[in-house]
């Protein structure tokens, strides 16, 4: 399982939002290309970049950043989500040397979109299913639809989706430990793999996902803990590799 450090972008700086909250935000860097560069440094494989001001204004608005980081460590997986709701962005995201672009709140307002991206883009398209009490959030977390997260991933896994991204929001940015029952149900329910997102706190985290042993979770993303230190990304990642006990 790939640990992924995750690099939300705001007005061009590295934050965290609390439960997907804007105007709950923590500045952690002014400079996504360093911010980058420490988990690069640190033994990363994968980072999960989020465009913030993306995910609620529907249309890409960190690019600047996002560019510099590609650019940047060029044999690096990227994987990024905040406003992908065209092919046009998609397109424009692969050209600069993005892997994976995760799809959220397109992929429940328009499923026709979904198959389309996935057949024109094959094995570069990621769903990401944000949900609260078990239903889809859409719109950067601001609407909570009657879609239920398992039912929507059984779905989109037979249009020739890459992955799923599942992110327990009511944990997202809190620092309470990943819900491992949701998500090890979600894993279970679909043929692709699965990222886990939200909530992980420290190594005891890391290690209950992987004691899940659940062979579709191949990553969870970690944010606030290693921004403020109740993670140690490195010991986290050999961890979860199964190279340290």
């Amino acid at each position: 399982m790939l640990l992924i450090p995750a690099i939300d972008l705001k007005d061009g700086r590295c934050v965290r939002l609390r439960q997907g909250r804007m105007e709950d935000a923590t500045l952690f860097s002014d400079d996504p290309v360093a911010t980058a560069q420490r988990w690069v440094s640190a033994g990363a494989e994968r980072l999960h970049l989020v465009d913030l001001n993306g995910a609620f204004a529907g249309t890409p608005l960190n690019n600047k950043a996002i560019t510099a980081i590609a650019n940047t460590f060029p044999e690096l997986t990227i994987q990024i989500g905040g406003g992908i709701r065209n092919l046009n962005t998609i397109e424009n995201y692969i050209d600069i040397g993005v892997n994976y672009v995760i799809i959220g709140t397109q992929a429940v307002v328009d499923p026709e979109f979904i198959a389309t991206a996935c057949d024109k883009f094959p094995g570069h398209i990621i769903v990401g299913l944000d949900a609260k009490a078990g239903r889809v959030a859409i719109n950067g977390w601001a609407t909570v639809t009657e879609h239920l997260a398992v039912d929507l991933a059984q779905k989109l896994s037979k249009q020739g989706v890459t992955a799923i991204v599942y992110t327990d929001i009511n944990r997202d940015g809190m620092l309470t430990g990943p819900n491992l029952i949701e998500t090890d149900i979600l894993a279970k329910s679909v043929d692709i793999p699965v990222i886990a997102s939200g909530g992980i706190t420290n190594i005891e985290d890391v290690k209950a996902l992987v004691t899940l042993a659940n062979p579709n979770i191949i990553g969870a993303i970690t944010g606030r803990a290693i921004y403020e230190g109740t993670l140690d990304f490195s010991h986290g990642r050999r961890l979860a590799l199964g190279l340290d006990p």
